[in-house]
């Protein structure tokens, strides 16, 4: 268990060519490893096999965040370019600006964000995307973010703005030319996402297709869905040698009193509790008590689990293959341990499984 603490036993080595940097043709069509925990016995499928693995009344439960344009190319007030990426979904407030000629009524919004640029702009500067967006620095919060806002003209409202002049932000592992391509704002989003906030897709459920989760339904299965915004956190470095002195991110979570007696049913009646993602796992874990009661949940979650966790409330775990040192990597060993975790990781090298956001899938079975 000591050697589990430490950040280094985490790491592993991963062949550039097993880095997947699009997604298969379809969605249910990529691979699928399993892992039955208790006898250790692999499996390697298809993904559209996890409808056999699913029983009746049991309960399949999913991230409905949806990612949003988060990535904002502009040039500051002496010309120079300047990406903004935005960290989190701008908080909306109103404004007046005065012109010569009319008085224009304009939004503002509010929003943290990282600045890329030749050097840092100076709170007071402005960053100008285009004739409808332009951002002003309030202040420096640290570690290079920073406070901002957003100016754009109301008729057209904030999310038709970010549509229209914003790129959906990919992980910096998957490498493109010029930004986020027509594919990937189809395809780096899971058929159900429907709650703009999230900086990153909840890649576990990219597997998921419409006809898919049709199938699902007609077993008998129920769908809950419940909301967690995917942060910049996600992908922020542990820096720290020992596992527990790394301070875990905040996410926005969000469980219905509707969805939070579904999950509570399913349990109480002896169906397993699918987790779609490991953002899934956490806001579950999350918002459940010490009896893996499921309470309704609008907040934001600071859990942290890593080896030596006792899970609550899920019981299986749909998710994807992740990167060496990361803080999903310490979720997912708490659930199967970390060697066999790391074997498994091997295995799949070895069988050209497909890593990370577009890559393929791993099914974890109690």
């Amino acid at each position: 268990m000591q050697q589990d603490l430490t950040l280094k036993a985490y790491d592993y080595p991963l062949p550039p060519e097993n880095i997947a940097q699009h997604p298969a043709d379809r969605r249910e069509d990529s691979k699928l490893f399993i892992l039955h925990r208790q006898s250790d016995v692999r499996e390697h499928r298809r993904f559209s096999d996890i409808v056999n693995l699913l029983q009746k009344g049991d309960l399949l439960v999913v991230n409905d965040t949806k990612v949003f344009p988060a990535r904002l190319l502009g040039r500051k007030d002496t010309g120079g370019k300047a990406e903004v990426f935005l960290l989190s979904y701008p908080q909306t407030n109103e404004a007046v600006a005065e012109t010569a000629d009319k008085v224009d009524t304009i939004a503002a919004a509010t929003a943290t964000a990282l600045i890329k640029s030749s050097k840092p702009p100076r709170p007071g500067s402005t960053i100008s995307i285009n004739a409808d967006l332009s951002c002003t620095i309030l202040e420096k919060l640290g570690e290079g973010r920073v406070k901002i806002m957003l100016h754009y003209k109301r008729e057209k409202g904030l999310a038709e703005v970010l549509k229209d002049h914003g790129q959906i932000p990919l992980p910096p592992y998957i490498e493109r030319n010029n930004g986020c391509t027509a594919e990937d704002s189809k395809r780096y989003q899971t058929v159900y996402a429907s709650q703009p906030g999230a900086v990153a897709a909840p890649t576990a459920g990219l597997h998921f297709s419409e006809d898919l989760l049709e199938k699902i339904s007609e077993k008998g299965i129920l769908i809950a869905r419940i909301t967690l915004h995917v942060g910049y956190g996600t992908f922020a470095p542990v820096r720290t040698e020992a596992i527990l002195d790394h301070t875990i991110h905040q996410e926005y979570v969000h469980i219905s009193k509707e969805n939070a007696e579904t999950i509570n049913t399913v349990r109480q009646r002896g169906g397993k509790i699918w987790a779609v993602g490991t953002t899934t796992v956490r806001a579950l874990e999350f918002a459940g008590d010490e009896q893996g009661e499921v309470q309704p949940t609008d907040g934001w979650c600071d859990l942290y689990i890593l080896p030596g966790y006792r899970f609550k409330v899920i019981d299986n775990l749909i998710t994807n293959f992740h990167l060496p040192q990361s803080s999903l990597l310490f979720l997912v060993s708490a659930l199967c341990g970390r060697e066999r975790l790391l074997d498994c990781y091997r295995q799949a090298i070895a069988q050209g499984y497909r890593f990370y956001s577009y890559g393929d899938a791993m099914a974890i079975m109690k």
